[in-house]
């Protein structure tokens, strides 16, 4: 049968060399595979991660005996049809693709399957990042296995640092005194941060030095509080650090300091480590080989953040859809894609690819010690309600009127977000 897949991916239809394994089990008949017969269908968002799923699908149909159909869609309408796929009871999709802005309506809602219930033991999912597990999880349940993920890293510039006699900041203080010592413009901005609205833009890093002076969300009944000193101290610094980004800082996108940094603009910038690649792209970046790379400085967290494959409880009716929509989800995040993936330089997912030799060979080891650095304080820093999307969006929107100045009053704009919290809490 080996031989048979052979000549079909020389016939060009789409199938990996027969030599790689992908799955457990061989496909040496068409009888008496584990899932023979059933069909599962799949709604996905298309990331550099898909590649190798695209690439083994068939041989694991040959090898599983299940048919799998994947629809892929942009992450704004994948949000939106999972939503209603089982909202509406329609059941299109047995395995959805989810991450930690929505794994908490869903699990509130009771759309999802509890993973492991179904998770076959020989993929170990317990390899995955503690942090990662975490995530992807709600009242110490799995509901979700990774696809990709990551922390943050302090990405610097090696050279100016040298050239400055400045150490790599190890504190927030230190970072800050750096920040205002290496501004030097129009030449170079001391650092780079988000301003444009939105939970996953300006809060998204906003949130990180929240939790750095010790800022909760909810008190220990539920009441949002996220209008604390902590609260009021972290949006003054970040007010403050503003000052010495590049102009335009006030609305900035992640994409706007990427390529400010690239430049050679910057020379601080707190960010997702998957922007690793971007920086070492030496056709487009300017920097390239000049990029240190560094956890956040204490006690800011590196805030955790997955995209992964959860079982839909409304689409996977049967037991054996479920039992197949698992094996799927497994497969599709086992550690032998995972290692295909990092010869594309995506970032694995599991303890096992960090100290694997093609991390080794990847990675310089600056990066892996960064990794695991960064590792030891990734942790959640979002709010972790159903509610959180509209709830951190209108943050978002009172942060950016403080960031471009059309409004100055920082309690102010707090206690709104609050009283808006507290609104879509009790609905």
């Amino acid at each position: 049968m080996r031989r048979w897949n052979t000549f079909l991916v020389l016939l060009g239809i789409g199938l990996i060399a027969a030599g790689t394994v992908f799955a457990g089990g061989t496909a040496e008949s068409s009888k008496g595979l584990p899932h023979s017969g059933i069909s599962i269908s799949v709604i996905a968002q298309r990331t550099p991660a898909w590649e190798a799923i695209d690439a083994g699908l068939a041989e694991f149909e040959a090898s599983s005996g299940m048919k799998v159909s994947i629809k892929y869609f942009e992450e704004t309408e994948r949000r939106s049809k999972t939503r209603i796929d089982s909202a509406t009871k329609a059941g299109a999709y047995d395995v959805y693709y989810v991450d930690e802005a929505n794994i908490a309506e869903f699990v509130s809602a009771d759309w999802l399957v509890p993973l492991l219930d179904y998770y076959p033991a020989k993929y170990n999912f317990d390899d995955f990042f503690e942090w990662m597990r975490n995530v992807g999880s709600i009242d110490g349940k799995a509901y979700y296995a990774p696809t990709f993920g990551g922390g943050d890293f302090l990405f610097y510039r090696k050279d100016l640092l040298d050239k400055a006699g400045v150490s790599v900041p190890k504190t927030m203080d230190e970072l800050v005194a750096a920040i205002k010592k290496m501004n030097n413009p129009p030449e170079i901005y001391g650092f780079a941060t988000r301003g444009l609205r939105g939970s996953g833009s300006n809060v998204w890093r906003w949130q990180d030095y929240f939790a750095a002076y010790g800022g909760q969300w909810l008190d220990a009944g539920g009441n949002p509080v996220f209008n604390s000193p902590a609260a009021v101290k972290a949006t003054q610094l970040y007010l403050d650090l503003l000052k010495y980004c590049p102009p335009g800082a006030s609305t900035s996108t992640f994409s706007d300091n990427i390529e400010a940094f690239r430049a050679g603009k910057v020379v601080f910038f707190l960010d997702g480590d998957v922007f690793y690649d971007m920086m070492e792209d030496p056709s487009k970046s300017q920097v390239a080989g000049k990029v240190g790379y560094a956890p956040p400085p204490t006690p800011i967290p590196s805030g955790a953040y997955t995209h992964g494959l959860a079982i839909s409880k409304i689409g996977a009716k049967t037991e054996g859809e479920k039992k197949a929509a698992g094996e799927f989800i497994a497969w599709a995040t086992s550690k032998e894609l995972e290692l295909l993936r990092l010869e594309k330089n995506i970032m694995g997912n599991r303890m096992s690819t960090l100290n694997s030799d093609a991390m080794k060979k990847l990675y310089p080891q600056e990066v892996r010690d960064a990794i695991d650095a960064r590792g030891k304080v990734t942790k959640i820093t979002f709010m972790r309600r159903p509610e959180w999307p509209g709830i951190g969006d209108n943050l978002g929107i009172l942060l950016e009127e403080l960031f471009t100045g059309t409004r100055t009053d920082i309690q102010g704009a707090l206690d709104e977000a609050v009283a808006k919290a507290k609104e879509l809490l009790k609905k």
